[in-house]
């Protein structure tokens, strides 16, 4: 499988004044092949260190940071001579060894011509609880579910990947059945590449949710084991109420849904810990439409959304026949899955809001800030019932230079609004 994050990593190794990297993402989301997949590519060796199993290493940094002595180290255990240049060493599951993460910065101040990469699953959680952390002295990449883009080559449509990232709108319109086609495969499958691999593989659709169903497993047993025990069952509790606030019209947190008489006080640690460790995303309302969109944020007032749509269908028992034949008992979840999907492919390029006027029902799905320092909001329409008051009024209201109706209808340019295909998110610079 191909992952566009190969693309960030080289241009990384090409920096004239490099810092170690830290790849960041939730469990199972490929950070480990990503950087395996890299370094085969891009050097002559690799001296990988995985410090989940190798226990032998995870005092490595306790006695000092010493880069001479951590580099023999490193070699004995790996049988990898390190060299700078040619070797990449990559420090895996960082957070399993004490002090580890805060060696990058003498890797960087000490030893800068050694290539590092480190990257852990919960690293988040492991920072919160006192790391002391080397600022300004790493880099950073977010390694996300597989996009739309990258499971459509997946599938073995290079070409198609091709006229989408092209943004070949006349193409894209000759193909649209084909594109609608694949969209609800990613409905279901989502972008864990795991399940992206089988589906791609055999079409299996009940191998698929069972690799789904083992991971959200997974995710269980590391919040009852990383987390703090008098938390573990408001964790738990706020995971499962996932679907039911995402299947409500509007779709703002509620803390009621988690449980009847909730209040924020009591979850808000619970909540924390569940995005430190990249299983959700808090989308803010905004008080105002105005610049910079973060100073207007209302954090008591967000939407909730988990890392992949494939999982949201799987905590959802979502059957495949009801997501890709388009079944109209499930109305409005499909709304929830749609704006999951958008959701997904926004994350990789922007920081989005969301905008609910008070006393009114008007609310725009997104709201982005652009290169340009313009606010942008967008509507997300699952089907091709475009109606759009809400935007309409905002438009209006606030004079927006550009305005995105996102559905699936064909691209078109209109007076107020731009429509652009719910495929042909992924990459599209709003």
């Amino acid at each position: 499988m191909e992952r566009t994050a190969i693309k960030a990593l080289q241009e990384w190794k090409a920096k004239a004044y490099r810092k170690p990297l830290i790849v960041e993402g939730a469990r199972q989301v490929g950070k480990t092949w990503l950087v395996k997949e890299f370094a085969r590519r891009n050097y002559r060796q690799l001296a990988y260190v995985n410090f989940e199993e190798m226990k032998i290493l995870r005092n490595l940094f306790e006695q000092d940071f010493d880069i001479p002595r951590i580099l023999t180290a490193i070699g004995a255990v790996t049988g990898v001579t390190c060299s700078k240049g040619d070797t990449l060493i990559f420090l895996d599951e960082i957070q399993a060894a004490p002090h580890a993460v805060t060696s990058l910065k003498y890797f960087a101040e000490n030893a800068p011509g050694y290539h590092v990469i480190a990257a852990g699953s919960l690293l988040g959680i492991e920072l919160h609880r006192g790391e002391s952390f080397p600022v300004g002295k790493v880099d950073f990449l977010s390694l996300h579910p597989m996009s739309f883009v990258e499971f459509v080559m997946a599938m073995g449509e290079k070409n198609l990947s091709e006229v989408l990232m092209a943004g070949d709108w006349n193409m894209m319109a000759m193909l649209s059945p084909k594109f609608q086609e694949l969209l609800r495969y990613y409905y279901f499958v989502g972008g864990m590449p795991e399940a992206v691999l089988s589906f791609s593989s055999n079409r299996d659709w009940k191998e698929v949710r069972a690799l789904q169903t083992a991971i959200l497993s997974s995710y269980q047993r590391d919040m009852s084991k990383h987390a703090p025990s008098e938390i573990v069952p408001r964790i738990v509790d706020l995971w499962k109420s996932l679907p039911s606030q995402l299947s409500k019209e509007n779709r703002k947190f509620v803390y009621g849904v988690v449980r009847e008489g909730a209040r924020a006080r009591e979850y808000e640690i619970a909540l924390q810990w569940l995005q430190d460790a990249g299983l959700i995303y808090k989308v803010c309302n905004v008080k105002a439409p105005r610049l910079p969109l973060v100073s207007y944020e209302d954090r008591a007032a967000f939407k909730i959304f988990v890392l992949d749509v494939g999982l949201l269908g799987a905590m959802s028992s979502l059957k495949p026949t009801t997501i890709v034949a388009g079944n109209s008992i499930f109305t409005e979840f499909k709304g929830a899955l749609t704006e999951q999907y958008v959701f997904q492919q926004l994350i990789l390029r922007y920081e989005p809001y969301y905008y609910s006027k008070a006393a009114s029902t008007q609310e725009i799905d997104f709201l982005l800030q652009d290169d340009e320092d313009a606010i942008v909001p967008l509507e997300v329409k699952a089907e091709t019932n475009v109606r759009a008051k809400s935007l309409r009024q905002f438009v209006a209201d606030n004079q927006s230079p550009k305005a995105f109706r996102i559905s699936m209808n064909e691209y078109k340019e209109e007076e107020w609004v731009t429509n652009v295909p719910l495929y042909a998110v992924d990459g599209f610079v709003f």
